[in-house]
């Protein structure tokens, strides 16, 4: 195989591998995202952010962002089958997957280039957590204020990446799920006529953030830019 062969099947792997993640986001969105646990349901729901991984790992993406997509399948694995033992393993993973990016967002920022006013909007939104989460998640009440916290040094470093704003955004959309899915799971009646559009809204969220982390952060040059 030349160099030029190589290089376009790279190419053609990572740009198949973020179609196919795409596609079964949308088939995930449609059919099982608002439905109970099945093991159709993980199967599909697993797909979507390791094509993203295998589309990374194709084409030379930094190690830490494909780590970070694998720790996030496995989060998407454990929270598909809805019990307590499998959200806190969840929680980890993607606590993980968000640290990983933290790394990767510090090496390629820095914190001297975070808008401070940007931060003390995130940092706000981290904060009132105390108020509108916190009294309602139970035991897990210190589990989740470490997820807070983890999260949002995440969504903070990603202010920094300048010239990356994809990535950033993708960052943001991240976070915006996870808000989403602490009100499904804590303040949200199961029969509230909001559970479904909730789900789809936060899937979107959560697969397209993932997505734009790759295609901003995770290369030598960002894929495209918004």
């Amino acid at each position: 195989m030349t160099i030029l062969e190589e290089i376009a099947l790279r190419q053609s792997i990572m740009f198949g591998g973020i179609a196919v993640g795409l596609l079964f986001a949308v088939l995930y969105a449609l059919l099982f995202c608002y439905r109970g646990p099945s093991w159709a349901k993980t199967g599909i729901k697993i797909i979507p952010v390791l094509g993203f991984a295998v589309a990374g790992y194709a084409n030379f993406a930094a190690m830490l962002v494909v780590a970070g997509l694998g720790l996030s399948a496995v989060g998407d694995l454990a929270l598909s089958r809805d019990t307590p033992k499998t959200f806190l393993f969840g929680l980890i993973a993607f606590a993980g997957a968000h640290i990983l990016y933290i790394l990767h967002f510090t090496d390629l920022g820095g914190v001297a280039l975070i808008p401070l006013w940007a931060a003390g909007v995130v940092v706000a939104l981290a904060v009132s957590s105390e108020v509108w989460l916190r009294p309602f998640t139970g035991a897990m009440k210190w589990p989740v204020r470490a997820y807070v916290v983890v999260i949002t040094t995440m969504a903070v470093m990603a202010l920094s990446l300048q010239g990356r704003e994809l990535a950033m955004w993708g960052a943001m959309a991240f976070v915006v799920s996870d808000v989403i899915l602490a009100i499904q799971v804590f303040r949200m009646k199961e029969s509230a006529r909001w559970q479904v559009p909730a789900s789809v809204a936060l899937w979107g969220l959560y697969v397209l953030g993932q997505c734009m982390i790759l295609a901003g952060a995770g290369f030598a040059r960002p894929l495209f830019s918004i």
